[in-house]
């Protein structure tokens, strides 16, 4: 265990160094905001501060809830940067081709196309940027294109687009529309202007654009072989841990009677029930603002011909499905944990089901005030006096809520760490065999609550680059960093307290595989960064380590196995059955959903063409939900079973949810998101990026038929997710808890 704990000091530290190191250099490296843009003629296109505040705007209407920048967002309205960035290069071609030789571009010769496609890249990828007075230098053509796209701009948010599933109105402001496709333009501008005393963009030459230029670099085609050998190597030296050195868990003596059976439920643990209910109630209001948001993909502007949209456009439908997920996923968990708690220190704290009561009146509280802000940001309510960025929508996919309810998530989860510490420290003072387990479980509601404040990190008026670095922190270090060290400790926990393995041996266990799991997980944040405006340092490292994320995944079946075997070690344990198959679909999820399907976009020359198409929502779907979702499920059937272990169980509803929304979720992934992606994949690297996220190629029949093929895997998953729910709901409400004191002491680990 020492050899262990060093190792895990060791990669936590190193591995935080050189995120630190690799952000130092990001911010050094940003691709600069300019103080104005202006024409060769001397005319001012963009004055001072319209880039920042056009981004302002578009955060405000939803940000990366409607399309996306630079490949992070939404995916039925265009990436605004490669929509921008082809429209102009159109423009300036056409304009060209017609002076020149009275046609247009596509109807010239290959060798004058050649001619005015090699001007065309000379101008756009000439840096004319000017560090001493902070301006962009352009030529009046590209002012021209400027306004052409404005025009274009104010059509589809005035008018909305049901292609892009737009409403009408999403902006309808001239001032704002001009700040915003000046947003728009400095997001082009960057993805095409070479670095200083370089030949590649800020953006590393994303998103494809062949008219432009915009190719993969070398960095991306080299490093995506040193990942693939990574991953290899990674794969042998796990083999030879595994053939040498696993050790499993070892029985030590299970019992021969269900140890919970007569232990008391405490007041803490009783007051969790709620949390559950909650889960259980969110779970079902996340499905339905996810079918709407998939309905809208075919039906722009309503559902079934009712013009829904007037009233809860596609941006906020799809703001709250991704919230909500994010939201019942982690209050199960945050709700375990407050279980397990007087388990740990054996006793009921003094106040904890106070804390508990208190910590869920603000989760709700952050709940509802933040979806209520967000429709009312997105219907434009609160844009006077900033009221958008406080109380509405910051614009940032899944940190979308406003600021002051992400601080006051802060400090619930802050609450959440006091209630959880307080019964994990007296515990720490045992010389028993759980000291170690204990230690490592701390440590991981540790994370969990202070790897939120990232979120908190950047401004309103942030550079959009910076925002993305802190963002991912949260997103992928708090969700899976910390959050999967969570998992394995809580199940190893929860293993060791029915006395099916020993403290010892699952602390050795879940210890080694934080290690091996963070070794990966922390640099591998770098991953989401190839293509924001960062330098290529971040494509070096975060190519590498996200591809040893997918190493250890590959050998979450022996976990697998393990718990299947310990689920058999008595008959009393049949009784939890179903709630071990739901830590084997984690495992199960892990493999594919995180880990093929993850590989499959990581590495750079794959992210380059794949970034932001629906390949990213098959990992999406099969890692949110397929890992974090179904340990939550799984962690509910725990404790609402340990609250009374006695209560028969309709184990035969429990199998024909369990199976749906597993088999479901795999029909919407293999039925409809997958091909989609892999038929925008094809057209992303033989025509571009923009024309794979266009209304052109989206609204094809094949592309209408797999949209609603998904409907398939989506009903099977929805009467799954049903049947779950009504079965929680009948436990929760027809539970009949044992009594208990306020003094009343369970049995510690």
């Amino acid at each position: 265990m020492k050899k262990l704990w060093i190792i895990f000091a060791v990669v936590f530290g190193f591995s935080f160094a050189i995120l630190g190191w690799v952000g130092s250099e990001i911010f050094r490296q940003v691709p600069p905001i300019p103080k104005s843009v202006v024409t060769t003629d001397g005319r001012i296109l963009i004055p001072a501060d319209d880039v920042l505040d056009g981004q302002n705007v578009w955060q405000a209407m939803g940000g990366m809830q409607v399309g996306s920048i630079w490949g992070h967002g939404s995916y039925v309205a265009p990436d605004w940067t490669a929509d921008y960035l082809h429209r102009e290069a159109v423009f300036i071609l056409d304009k060209w081709s017609a002076a020149e030789f009275g046609k247009q571009y596509a109807q010239a010769t290959t060798e004058q196309q050649a001619v005015l496609r090699q001007r065309l890249q000379d101008l756009v990828r000439t840096n004319t940027y000017d560090e001493a007075t902070g301006k962009i230098t352009v030529a009046p053509i590209r002012a021209e294109a400027f306004e052409d796209n404005l025009a274009h701009y104010t059509d589809v948010f005035v008018n909305g687009s049901e292609e892009y599933a737009i409403q009408k109105g999403a902006q309808s402001d001239p001032v704002r529309l001009r700040k915003l496709t000046a947003f728009f333009f400095w997001t082009a501008w960057a993805s095409a202007a070479n670095r200083p005393n370089n030949t590649i963009s800020y953006t590393s030459n994303f998103p494809s654009e062949p008219l432009v230029g915009n190719y993969p670099t070398s960095s991306a085609i080299v490093w995506t072989g040193v990942s693939v050998i990574m991953l290899i190597a990674g794969l042998g030296a796990m083999v030879w841990f595994y053939a040498g050195w696993h050790k499993s868990a070892e029985n030590s003596g299970t019992p021969d009677t269900d140890p919970l059976v007569g232990a008391e439920v405490t007041p803490s643990q009783r007051a969790t029930v709620k949390y559950f209910l909650v889960v259980s109630l969110l779970f079902l209001l996340q499905i339905m603002m996810g079918i709407v948001t998939a309905h809208y993909g075919v039906e722009g502007g309503g559902l079934y011909g009712i013009p829904l949209a007037e009233i809860l456009p596609y941006v906020v439908t799809r703001t709250w499905h991704t919230q909500l997920g994010i939201f019942w996923i982690a209050t199960a968990w945050l709700a375990a944990g407050l279980y397990i708690a007087p388990y740990i220190c054996g006793y009921e704290p003094k106040y904890q089901k106070l804390g508990v009561d208190a910590l869920f009146g603000a989760l709700l509280i952050v709940v509802l005030g933040s979806m209520a802000g967000q429709w009312l940001s997105v219907m434009h309510k609160l844009y006077d006096h900033d009221l958008w960025f406080w109380f509405g929508h910051q614009g940032y996919e899944y940190v979308d809520l406003g600021r002051v309810w992400q601080a006051a998530l802060f400090v619930g989860l802050l609450l959440w760490l006091f209630l959880i510490g307080r019964a994990a420290l007296p515990a720490l003072k045992r010389n028993d065999g759980s000291k170690s387990l204990v230690t490592i479980y701390l440590l991981s509601t540790t994370g969990i609550a202070l790897f939120y404040a990232p979120g908190l990190f950047w401004g309103m008026r942030s550079h959009i680059t910076v925002v993305e670095y802190w963002r991912w922190w949260v997103v992928h270090l708090w969700v899976e960093g910390f959050f999967e060290v969570f998992a394995t400790v809580v199940i190893a926990f929860l293993f060791s307290r029915l006395k099916v393995i020993d403290p010892v041996h699952a602390a050795y266990a879940s210890l080694l595989s934080a290690a091996i799991y963070l070794s990966g997980g922390i640099i591998g944040t770098l991953h989401h960064l190839y293509f924001a405006g960062t330098p290529t340092v971040a494509l070096a490292f975060g190519s590498v380590f996200s591809a040893l994320e997918i190493v250890p995944l590959v050998f979450v079946g022996y976990e697998a196995l393990e718990n299947i075997r310990h689920s058999k070690a008595k008959p009393w344990l049949m009784q939890y059955k179903w709630i071990v198959y739901f830590f084997v679909a984690v495992a199960f999820w892990n493999l594919v959903g995180a880990g093929i399907f993850g590989f499959m976009i990581n590495p750079p020359i794959a992210l380059y063409y794949m970034q932001g198409l629906n390949t990213t929502a098959v990992h999406a779907h099969g890692a949110l939900y397929g890992v974090y979702g179904t340990l939550g499920l799984g962690l509910l059937l725990f404790c609402l079973r340990a609250m009374d272990p006695e209560k028969a169980w309709n184990t035969k509803l429990l199998s024909f949810a369990f199976w749906a929304i597993n088999i479901g979720m795999l029909m919407e992934i293999l039925l409809s998101l997958l091909p989609i992606g892999l038929l925008q994949t094809y057209q992303s690297v033989s025509e571009g990026y923009w024309s794979a996220r266009s209304p052109e190629f989206m609204q094809q029949d094949i592309m209408h038929f797999l949209r609603w093929m998904r409907i398939v895997g989506d009903t099977v998953f929805a009467v799954g997710a049903v049947a779950f729910v009504w079965f929680s709901l009948v436990l929760i409400f027809s539970r009949k808890p044992r009594s208990a004191e306020p003094e009343a002491q369970p049995a510690a680990v």
